[in-house]
């Protein structure tokens, strides 16, 4: 079960967010300001971090800063009442991940916590094996006995997303939140044409093809 921690000074609107989180299935712990966000950092271990700005003692962008000053790579989903340019830019730049301005809409937040999380667990993993072909995250490059190539960052990403979870089906939308992010411009058509594009180039792989699940979506399967 993924750990989130909740910064919000807002008791209200920690307990929701608290009260959502669990009931989709995580654990969830709040913290009343930054500093004692801070404390439970040091003592605890969390997957995901949400946080207000606007906190007393040490806010959001202190927060986010302190983390990141220390080598913690966790995942930050701030939220605040500012919907300024400067405003998102200063939490993006601090190394906040994702930006949601209030009020809040509950059940896109869980699916941005959703979101972050996988992107996180690809990171993290690194390296993904099928059979002999292996697909190393850091270079974005797929080996198999054949050699290597390097693949663009959008198609190595793809595959290495439906990889890391052979034989589980994702849809168009999905993928597109996944690896484009929810704020993309880009249609869904777009995952059909790097989805042909990966078909091509692995076609004659003998540890795995994409299959398409008509009306659904596509998963990559173990041969």
């Amino acid at each position: 079960m993924f750990k989130i921690l909740i910064a919000e000074d807002d008791r209200e609107l920690r307990l929701l967010f608290q009260r959502v989180l669990t009931r989709n299935g995580y654990s969830a712990v709040g913290a009343a300001d930054g500093s004692e966000a801070l404390d439970l950092i040091d003592k605890e271990y969390f997957d995901l971090i949400i946080s207000d700005v606007m906190m007393p003692k040490v806010d959001g962008y202190e927060l986010v800063r302190s983390l990141r000053d220390a080598g913690i790579t966790t995942p930050v989903l701030m939220i605040t009442a500012k919907d300024a340019y400067d405003d998102m830019r200063e939490g993006f730049v601090s190394g906040t991940d994702d930006y949601m301005v209030k009020p809040v809409n509950v059940n896109e937040m869980v699916l941005r916590v959703g979101a972050l999380l996988r992107r996180a667990q690809m990171i993290n993993d690194r390296r993904q094996v099928i059979g002999s072909t292996v697909l190393e995250y850091d270079s974005m490059t797929v080996t198999t006995g054949e050699g290597s190539v390097q693949l663009p960052q959008k198609e190595f990403m793809l595959l290495y997303k439906m990889a890391s979870y052979p034989g589980k089906i994702f849809t168009k939308q999905q993928l597109m939140d996944d690896i484009w992010g929810y704020e993309s411009d880009a249609e869904a058509h777009t995952v059909e044409v790097h989805i042909g594009r990966l078909r091509d180039r692995f076609r004659d792989n003998p540890d795995f093809r994409i299959v398409t699940m008509r009306g659904v979506g596509y998963k990559v399967v173990k041969l």
